[in-house]
């Protein structure tokens, strides 16, 4: 967003009836703040204190500016979360729509979120411990109540999000769906990692974004590049995605494409990121008939771990998905669905050095075979972290399920033109469910 710093209007959120006690809903107040704004273009600014709110609505040419010690939380009240799309005729069959979401943008240009304040989601009063005598290290928490995503931002041109801590999403945190030109600078997204569907950054269909220098804990993937049907009708190929320089934390993937690839996914380059207990490293995972190509990953380091093989019992979900793959390549059928997946190929990897606790899946079929991978100048370390006493390969969403296996350090099935040049070691630890090369 271009804007004159000297000329630029502020329109500060206590002139319109703010009040920052954390407790009295402010969102009429906020959204003249910005429906003001959007007249002249400008900021809008929420200063130190506690502001609670309902969807508030971003417009063109506004940017929300969170100072120092400011914290925006979102209300956990039904009444106070709008859904745009439920009584319009707007496609809303995304994955995770329900609900509706605190931030909200819709045909929008020139948006900002920036400043070094506090975005709370009050994910803590909707997870709970189901067995909490029971519970394993990273079981999913159970959900009880309304829990709206934290931000929904559909076809904005120009968009920046800097600096700013998302804290405790109750659900997705950043759902960009058609959005292009987007930068994603210096943020903090600190999520339960117990949490499900806490999401990190989730570009849908989004062309020209870069997404660097961030720190993201969640319960869902850290950051998941997908194409979902109704994105993909509407806004095209998910491409030109560069990821860098983040450290990430998660109780699935750290980067993730995938499962949603009903469009084409390319020209993605990720590169010096760290891995904290992850429970996959990389995944790419096709399933819905769109192609994944022109990957490219270098200078990835970390862990990759299971965490448990508990399951909600109210909920009866089995786990989180992945078993501490470094790396994992599926192209299968999703369970259910006639569709084929599309191809994945074109995919390059160099200097990935994790120490993981199950094998490198390279996993395609006769139908979808995984074409023209390179994993280069990398080193893989096999040591047991998590205590497991078997191998289980996990291929959800798919016919194939998730089975046991005894497995060797490098799984390829219907996979072509393979390259891959790495350093291998496997503790003792391991030797028991894993082969060595």
């Amino acid at each position: 967003m271009e804007r004159n710093y000297v000329d630029i209007m502020v329109y500060n959120i206590l002139d319109f009836g703010a009040i920052p006690d954390g407790k009295s809903v402010c969102t009429e107040a906020i959204q003249r703040a910005i429906d003001e704004c959007t007249k002249t273009g400008g900021r809008v600014l929420v200063p130190a204190g506690s502001f609670l709110s309902g969807t508030i609505r971003l417009r063109s040419d506004v940017e929300l500016h969170l100072e120092q010690g400011s914290c925006l939380i979102s209300s956990l009240d039904e009444k106070d979360i709008i859904d745009y799309f439920k009584d319009s005729s707007h496609d809303n069959g995304v994955d995770g729509w329900e609900d509706g979401c605190f931030l909200f943008a819709l045909h929008e240009r020139n948006i900002a979120i920036t400043g070094t304040g506090v975005i709370d989601g009050q994910g803590r009063k909707v997870f709970y411990d189901d067995d909490p005598e029971h519970a394993k290290e990273g079981s999913p928490l159970a959900v009880i109540g309304f829990r709206p995503r934290m931000s929904y931002l559909e076809d904005v041109e120009n968009l920046l999000v800097s600096d700013v801590t998302f804290l405790d999403s109750a659900f997705w945190t950043l759902h960009l769906a058609g959005c292009r030109k987007v930068r994603i600078e210096n943020i903090v997204i600190e999520n339960n990692k117990r949490g499900p569907n806490t999401d990190g950054i989730d570009p849908d269909c989004c062309q020209e974004v870069i997404i660097r220098g961030c720190r993201i804990v969640s319960g869902d993937d850290s950051i998941v590049i997908k194409s979902t049907t109704p994105m993909y009708k509407r806004y095209g190929d998910c491409r030109d995605i560069i990821v860098s320089d983040c450290i990430l934390s998660s109780n699935c993937s750290g980067i993730k494409i995938g499962t949603e690839t009903y469009g084409d996914i390319h020209d993605v380059t990720v590169s010096s990121c760290i891995l904290k207990d992850c429970i996959r490293g990389v995944g790419i995972w096709s399933r819905d008939g769109g192609e994944i190509y022109n990957v490219f990953l270098d200078h990835i380091q970390g862990n990759t771990r299971n965490f448990c093989d508990s399951m909600v019992r109210t909920t009866g979900v089995c786990n989180w998905w992945g078993e501490g793959e470094p790396i994992a390549i599926t192209a299968t059928k999703r369970e259910g669905s006639s569709k084929l997946p599309g191809r994945v190929h074109d995919i390059q990897m160099d200097h990935i050095n994790i120490t993981c606790e199950a094998p490198i899946m390279l996993l395609g079929e006769t139908y979808a075979p995984i074409d023209n991978v390179s994993i280069t100048e990398s080193s893989f370390h096999f040591t047991n972290q998590s205590g497991k006493t078997e191998m289980i390969v996990d291929e959800r969403p798919s016919e194939r399920g998730r089975y046991p296996v005894k497995a060797t350090c490098k799984m390829l099935r219907n996979a072509q033109n393979i390259e891959m040049d790495a350093k291998i070691v496997v503790d003792d630890s391991m030797k028991s469910m894993l082969n060595e090369p």
